[in-house]
């Protein structure tokens, strides 16, 4: 019987033989670059790739090699490509991205559209991020919103993307790909609920209940320890507020942000109320100019692959080959096309950090589309 530590020691110079002729494959795909480089042809040839494969397959011993045969020189390929990409990059010959670099964001007189109304959480985030005494108003759809950014009636809008226990506003992600806007930056707002009433009221007077139907869910528990109240749903928390300040009524109470009750001048009853403590919601702030802040950090693309066994698995591992961290991905159905999807990725970087350009110029090559969404300073 062979001795493990014979078997192990075979193995190793074979994987040392291996590495020598990775290290002279890759020596070779730079004098392919820099053939590439001076007659203008694509580093990508599909075609020729997937025939190596098929050649490799058809040399294997059986089934389970023929898979991991594949895998493998698919790595390899892989690898290839990318280390061509990265010559391509120092040379500049891809695609710039076409987006204008500045020290910061111009807000001074502008108009900042939101959805929603008056102490709205979207309300909040708009004043959290451009300042109490910014220039805004609200409309009633979040379309309604980009296309007031599209009519330059407003420089800015603020809409929600995601909830840390809802998931993702789907429809955003829709309409981010339908308008050519751009993420200039984002703001996150913690969603918790405080019971608010008229001026001088106590709990004990309360026997009414106005808020959002998931608002009223969210704090189920929280009321369940007031049976006696009859809870009225309503169409917004900040519209629930805004009736029992105007109804002036010690009975009444609502169910909101601690944003709701300052608006409308009500006194905050209870705090923290929430079922769960810790629900917050990411707003992107979307402007029309394509520009990013020298210090921006994050940065959200979307594109569209071959529909094709490992196409998906071939885009991100550009992200893996230049160390960049991928902190997000949705998939979205594309309408025209059936059972085939657009995914949304965010992930850290600048457009002037080399491994970004780097890895957006591979995807670039390889994905059937790609749009940069923005560049923007990562918010908590």
């Amino acid at each position: 019987m062979i001795d493990l530590k014979d078997i192990r020691v075979e193995i190793d110079a074979i994987d040392e033989q291996i590495q020598k002729l990775f290290e002279k494959r890759m020596d070779l795909a730079k004098s392919v670059a820099e053939y590439k480089i001076r007659t203008g042809m694509p580093v990508f040839d599909k075609e020729r790739e997937l025939q190596k494969l098929k050649v490799f397959r058809e040399r294997a011993n059986n089934d389970f090699n023929a898979h991991g045969i594949q895998e493998l020189f698919q790595q390899i390929m892989g690898m290839s490509r990318k280390f061509q990409y990265r010559l391509l990059a120092e040379q500049g010959i891809l695609d710039p991205i076409d987006f204008e670099e500045i020290e910061a964001l111009e807000t001074r007189g502008m108009k900042v559209v939101y959805q929603g109304v008056e102490g709205a959480y979207s309300h909040a985030a708009t004043r959290q991020f451009f300042g109490k005494n910014v220039d805004c108003f609200h409309v009633n759809t979040w379309r309604d919103a980009m296309e007031a950014i599209k009519n330059e009636e407003a420089a800015y809008g603020v809409l929600p993307i995601e909830n840390s226990t809802a998931g993702s506003v789907y429809d955003n992600y829709d309409l981010l790909n339908e308008y050519d806007h751009q993420i200039v930056g984002e703001q996150l707002i913690q969603c918790q609920h405080v019971l608010m009433g008229v001026p001088g009221s106590h709990v004990s007077d309360i026997k009414y209940v106005y808020s959002h139907p998931q608002a009223l869910m969210q704090c189920r528990e929280y009321l369940k320890q007031h049976e006696e109240w009859r809870q009225l749903e309503y169409s917004n928390t900040a519209l629930a507020a805004k009736k029992v300040s105007q109804d002036a009524d010690s009975a009444q109470a609502a169910i909101g942000s601690r944003h709701a009750a300052e608006v409308f001048g009500l006194d905050v009853l209870e705090e923290g109320i929430n079922d769960k403590l810790g629900n917050s919601t990411r707003f992107i702030i979307v402007a029309k100019k394509k520009v990013f802040v020298r210090n921006a950090d994050k940065i959200s693309i979307c594109l569209e692959l071959p529909h094709e066994s490992g196409s998906l698995y071939n885009i991100l591992s550009h992200f893996i080959y230049n160390d960049l961290n991928m902190t997000r991905i949705e998939s979205r159905p594309i309408p025209e096309k059936d059972w085939e999807y657009r995914f949304f990725i965010d992930f850290e970087g600048n457009l002037n950090d080399s491994a970004v350009k780097n890895a957006l110029g591979g995807i670039s090559q390889e994905a059937s589309w790609l749009r940069v969404i923005g560049n923007y300073k990562r918010e908590g």
